[in-house]
């Protein structure tokens, strides 16, 4: 096996792929976009997200996607995967995140309690062209600059500076052992050693306060924010519509049912878990839970935090069980190969994660209403660090943007071909400079996008709330 891959093939045979991609699909070619004939209307795609979601919550969603076009870009990962199945791709396929834009992308705790900088959102998780994670990215990072009132040169540099780096650190890869791959990863350490020339003090002082900021935000510090004493008891405190405990939601027999429900979730799902940090949950008992409203995109989706307290009541966990649905890659992809949807968001995460929440897991269970739904669960906050693009300076989102593109290189590299798509790249900027194309044009269909949500919101054809 000296020398070959599971597919049998040598290095230089996967090398030989990549180039014979270009032939197919000159990369030059990635930076035309034109939106299909007969594009569905965005409004139309968001509804149907919506009719399987919470009622009641889908005006916040609505609100919160007609607050600017970066807000209505990221609730509309369905609406740009429609888009991006009709672009060109190589045929080379990795698995995705399927919503890779600039905020997916941040510093998270590793299970030896290390900071690193790594994707952090895969409800959207899939195998595809490796292709469709960049061109979100770089799309991305042209309506963020548009916010921050880049001018087009500074936009494509920031662009340009991403996607180079995508490519050169996908080189850097294919040179690598396979094992290498697997344990590489961006310690929030090196990196600021790293980012130390890139960046103006004030620059520096930003990512210094950033990572210490990161390492506050544990369970600890959501026990704090989002529980108090209750005669006694410790329970999570109301903060509606974004924060509804499940005693205040329904009456006592169907609240009942559905507390049932909710701690038989996590009761079952400790099977998915290791061994080790199953026996860890069992040390911990069930001490309240609420319905939480999470993200842009996401609002409307069954979403519940769960408080269990171990030792005492100052040894809280808090659990996040997060309904998941159908990838919205999966009409232009193909279905998962995991039949439940909560499986599949943690494989994909397990897979481009260089490391993950040591409580991940996955389970299937009835609603109160008896339709079968699918979770998957994690820690709510484990030393999370986001980025924040409207303080960023055009070197500062430029340096992020290069930061991001390494990172889903790395992501790629551990599931694709890292050595055909290095290849298929090559050492020059043609793909580089076509994303920039593609991410302009992108961006002018989004504002389009964005406007017609607000002209339904203003006509009534739906209703939107600000929470």
């Amino acid at each position: 096996m000296t020398g070959t891959t599971a597919a049998g093939r040598t290095p230089r045979e996967r090398a030989a792929r990549g180039k014979a991609a270009r032939a197919r699909t000159p990369r030059s070619l990635h930076g035309e976009f034109t939106p299909a004939r007969g594009r569905p209307h965005p409004v139309d795609v968001v509804e149907r997200q919506s009719a399987t979601r919470l009622p009641e919550l889908v005006p916040i969603r609505y609100g919160r996607m007609t607050e600017s076009p970066f807000r209505f870009y990221r609730g509309a990962a369905a609406i740009m995967a429609g888009d991006l199945a009709g672009t060109p791709d190589s045929g080379l396929t990795a698995q995705l995140c399927g919503d890779a834009h600039l905020l997916n992308f941040r510093l998270l705790a590793t299970p030896e309690r290390r900071l690193v900088f790594d994707i952090n959102d895969f409800d959207e998780t899939l195998p595809g062209p490796w292709e469709w994670d960049v061109k979100r990215l770089a799309a991305s990072l042209v309506i963020a600059g548009r916010a921050n009132g880049f001018d087009r040169r500074e936009r494509s540099s920031v662009v340009q500076g991403a996607v180079r780096s995508y490519r050169e650190w996908m080189r850097s890869l294919a040179l690598m052992g396979n094992l290498a791959v697997h344990y590489a990863k961006a310690d929030a350490e090196e990196l600021q050693v790293l980012l130390r020339g890139r960046l103006h003090e004030a620059g520096r002082r930003q990512v210094s306060r950033a990572v210490a900021r990161a390492r506050t935000r544990d369970n600890l510090q959501a026990f704090g924010a989002l529980t108090r004493l209750v005669d006694g008891e410790r329970r999570i405190t109301p903060d509606p519509p974004l924060v509804v405990p499940v005693a205040d939601l329904l009456p006592d027999l169907e609240r009942g049912a559905l507390e049932d429900r909710i701690r038989g979730l996590i009761l079952s799902y400790g099977r998915t878990l290791q061994s080790d940090r199953r026996q860890l949950l069992e040390q911990y008992r069930i001490a309240d839970m609420a319905r939480k409203v999470v993200g842009v995109g996401s609002v409307g989706t069954r979403c519940w935090i769960v408080l269990l307290l171990g030792r005492d009541d100052g040894d809280p966990l808090l659990l996040q069980a997060k309904e998941a649905d159908r990838s919205v890659l999966a009409p232009y992809a193909g279905e998962s190969a995991y039949p439940n949807q909560g499986e599949r968001v943690v494989s994909g995460q397990r897979l481009m994660q260089a490391a993950s929440d040591i409580f991940l897991g996955w389970e299937r269970v009835s609603g109160i209403d008896g339709r079968p739904r699918d979770f998957y669960v994690r820690q709510l906050r484990d030393w999370k660090g986001i980025a924040v693009p409207e303080a960023m300076a055009p070197r500062g989102m430029r340096v992020f943007g290069e930061l991001c593109g390494a990172t889903l290189a790395r992501a790629h590299a551990r599931s694709g071909d890292r050595i055909a798509i290095a290849a298929y790249l090559g050492s020059g900027d043609v793909f580089d400079r076509a994303l920039v194309r593609f991410a302009e044009s992108y961006a002018d269909l989004n504002e389009r996008d964005h406007r017609a949500l607000v002209e339904a919101v203003r006509s009534g054809r739906v209703a939107a709330t600000r929470a």
